[in-house]
């Protein structure tokens, strides 16, 4: 099977995501002691270093083997609809987010048994996050519009 162009793209895309996602919550885990918080646009962006056992704000916190079989069922789903449809260049966009998102936190969850976040949006209650769940919400936000686009 010969990859085509944009195809190509995404997985470069996906590695390079991966890469920056480990390398940041590598970096966070060297610089910043756990709860410490750095502030980088003030009442903006700040940095907070948290490991995270659960989901979004901690939800089922102390899970992690669940969420690791949910990952890997997830990878399965991803994994089908990227070869279902890899003549949809915005699906393909949108799954291949959502499967580099899943293997960035699941990267973390079976070699450090947490999750590393440390982004925060200091101007509204969000659960602080990290590159990877960035990953995951642009992917669903762009699998969504493909839907919707198709319908």
């Amino acid at each position: 099977m010969k990859l085509k162009k944009y195809q190509v793209g995404l997985i470069v895309i996906s590695i390079s995501l991966l890469i920056v996602d480990q390398l940041v919550k590598l970096l966070t885990r060297m610089n910043l002691n756990l709860g410490q918080e750095v502030t980088f646009i003030p009442g903006v962006l700040s940095f907070t270093y948290l490991q995270n056992t659960g989901a979004a704000w901690s939800f089922m916190e102390g899970n992690s083997i669940f969420f690791v079989i949910v990952a890997l069922f997830a990878i399965c789903i991803f994994s089908y609809l990227l070869l279902k449809n890899q003549d949809n260049k915005i699906m393909s966009l949108g799954v291949i987010l959502m499967l580099t998102g899943t293997l960035g936190n699941l990267f973390d969850r079976i070699f450090k048994g947490f999750v590393t976040d440390m982004i925060k949006i200091d101007f509204i209650n969000f659960p602080i996050f990290n590159i990877a769940d960035m990953s995951l919400t642009f992917g669903v936000i762009i699998l969504l519009f493909s839907l919707l686009k198709e319908e």
